[in-house]
């Protein structure tokens, strides 16, 4: 996906958040979505594992 962008784009679109966010602002919006990603998967990671541990128990039935 990040390849369809290209360097370019990606500049463009960096330059585009620090006018509108500012210096001071980025980091903390980088720290939050980084958070946000991070408890999706492992939201995602524990669905799966239950899922799994499920379909074990009803398979020893």
């Amino acid at each position: 996906m990040l390849s369809a962008i290209g360097i370019p784009g990606l500049i463009l679109i960096l330059v585009i958040a620090l006018v509108i966010f500012g210096p001071k602002k980025l980091p903390e919006i980088g720290k939050a979505t980084g958070d946000t990603l991070r408890e999706f998967k492992k939201s995602a990671r524990d669905l799966a594992e239950d899922d799994t541990a499920e379909k074990d128990q009803k398979q020893e039935m």
